[in-house]
């Protein structure tokens, strides 16, 4: 990456081409809904910012809108997953789980709704757009080509209240979880560390949950997004690149400059959740990752996955602080087709363990 100075540059060019690659390339799978309902999504009503641009798209408990906000530029989907029964019941009320996706994908990918959400009775899933690249922050330059890039605004100050103000939520710290998947694990850690008022559970999936120095590599694959260039994609008008992560921007339009040297990357390393656990006191944390050594599509990436979920862990352990940690390893025994990769048959399972603990949690609560 050409603005990565070049001693950095030569030690992590090669493994940030790899992480940004798979980064992008998450692999979802096209899975069906667990359940039939009626075609119909209902109807939900405009405010906090939100304006529905485009009718809803899906069925009654499995659906897709399309949003615009002078938060962020474009128009944006929201995909919404309501628990099996929810018209059956029209005086009960249900938790959330806000679920984050990773870079390159969107909401109304289906391959969003595993099978998992789409089979729970007790808890309402809402995946937001997060942007091909959006990172799950506020951009520290808002005069960028990108336009506007407000994501966390977005997110915590819009779409929270727009859907407890349209369904039947339990509108209260311990009826709300945040989780995420790769980019969005770093989404998840942030968001419930910035706003612990808003959530009592917090998970991630083989998140990318360490942006400090430790974590070069990452820190790479996240300039890589934003700039179109390097080893990874080479630019956005190569015909051999497979990922376009939008206009090509600065280096420095997220979290400032990522250069460590004299300290210029103070800011990343405020930004980085890994060494702010502190702040999740009280809160449940889990964390899921492999490690990239088995047989499935995407290991490379996992690996370096493992090794930012292992120093959150580690910070966790220096704080005394309970956690739920499942390393699947090769994954040779979690789900079907997992191989111990960054993929959705291995984020499939995660949630398969997942979903049923964090409804028992919520009951619990």
């Amino acid at each position: 990456m050409k603005s990565f100075l070049p001693a950095w540059r030569r030690r992590t060019r090669a493994a940030a081409a790899t992480v940004a690659a798979v980064l992008a390339a998450a692999t979802l799978l096209v899975m069906p809904a667990a359940h039939a309902a009626d075609p119909v999504p209902p109807a939900l009503t405009d405010g906090f910012g939100l304006t529905q641009v485009a009718p809803a798209t899906g069925t009654a408990d499995n659906f897709v809108l399309t949003v615009t906000t002078a938060q962020v530029a474009g128009p944006h989907h929201i995909r919404v997953i309501l628990p099996v029964g929810y018209a059956d019941n029209p005086t009960k009320r249900y938790p959330v789980f806000y679920l984050l996706h990773g870079t390159s994908d969107d909401p109304g990918n289906p391959g969003l709704a595993f099978p998992a959400l789409t089979a729970s009775s007790a808890m309402i899933t809402v995946i937001p757009d997060g942007g091909l690249r959006g990172w799950y922050a506020d951009w520290l330059d808002q005069s960028t080509a990108a336009g506007a890039q407000h994501w966390e605004t977005f997110h915590l100050t819009q779409v929270i209240p727009f859907i407890d103000a349209n369904l039947r939520t339990i509108a209260t710290k311990q009826g709300r979880g945040i989780g995420g998947i790769s980019m969005g694990g770093l989404g998840a850690l942030r968001y419930s560390q910035d706003r612990p008022d808003l959530f009592s559970q917090v998970a991630t999936f083989s998140g990318a949950d360490d942006i400090s120095g430790d974590e070069a590599v990452v820190r790479a694959a996240v300039v890589g997004t934003l700039t179109n260039v390097g080893g990874l994609c080479g630019n956005a008008s190569d015909p051999n690149c497979p990922f376009n992560f939008g206009p090509t921007v600065s280096s420095d339009a997220v979290f400032g400059s990522p250069y460590p040297v004299f300290n210029a990357d103070w800011r990343w390393n405020e930004a980085d959740p890994s060494t702010h656990m502190d702040k999740l006191a009280g809160m449940g944390i889990s964390l899921y990752v492999g490690n990239g050594q088995g047989n499935g599509p995407n290991t490379a990436e996992e690996f370096l996955a493992e090794s930012a979920t292992l120093h959150v862990r580690d910070h966790l352990d220096a704080l005394g602080m309970p956690y739920y940690l499942v390393d699947y390893g090769n994954g040779a025994t979690w789900g079907t087709n997992c191989g111990g990769g960054h993929n959705g048959y291995c984020w499939a399972q995660d949630l398969v363990d997942y979903v049923p603990r964090l409804e028992q949690a919520f009951a619990s609560s």
